[in-house]
């Protein structure tokens, strides 16, 4: 909630908060959205007016509210008397109110919107892990010296995507299998994976 001493710079925080809403979802999440306002019967309960961003689910082709910025008038600041003096007039003045905030909701519509049936695909700029590198074509024939070969190759490629700014790890374990190893990553939801293998 916040609390202005004018109607102007309450609006203008309003619209702010709308953009940053998009930007989050748009920049950060990759999730195209609509911003607008709620009609008068979706609009929060007692205030002035609502707006919105809004995203399409194509698994279910509906649409889900993405976040709300309420404008709230002075409705519940003439309720609750939620008053300043007025540094112009000297006189008691009722708060111009608003309301938003991001809530887990975001997270749903991001898991609903990025989620397929093996799971989660973070979207980059939010992944803890942004690409995985696994070296594979491991056989019972490939010698020492290949295997050391693709094991330093595959952390050496991690190395330089880290240097490049992008959060990369090479998973090096040979206690597992190729295939479980995408099935761990891509339930971690780590949206790239690069395979390093020997071509002989």
């Amino acid at each position: 909630h916040t609390a202005f001493a004018n109607q102007e710079d309450a609006l203008k925080e309003v619209y702010q908060i709308l953009d940053l809403y998009a930007s989050v979802y748009t920049d950060l999440l990759a999730i195209p959205v609509v911003k607008g306002r709620k009609s008068e019967k979706e609009k929060f309960a007692g205030g002035d007016f609502t707006t919105t961003v809004e995203a399409y689910v194509p698994c279910n082709g509906r649409g889900i509210q993405g976040a709300t910025s309420h404008h709230l008038g002075q409705n519940f600041s003439k309720m609750f008397d939620i008053s300043f003096e007025d540094p112009v007039t000297g006189g008691k003045a009722y708060a111009w109110q608003n309301s938003w905030g991001l809530s887990t909701r975001t997270i749903g519509a991001m898991v609903m919107i990025h989620a397929d049936d093996n799971g989660l695909v973070l979207p980059p700029r939010v992944a803890a892990i942004q690409a995985i590198i696994l070296p594979v074509g491991i056989t019972a024939q490939t010698t020492d010296e290949q295997r050391n070969h693709l094991m330093e190759t595959a952390d050496e490629v991690a190395k330089m995507l880290v240097e490049a700014d992008i959060r990369a790890e090479a998973d090096l374990r040979d206690n597992y299998s190729p295939g479980w190893k995408f099935n761990h990553w891509e339930l971690k939801g780590v949206p790239i994976r690069i395979e390093v293998c020997s071509f002989s």
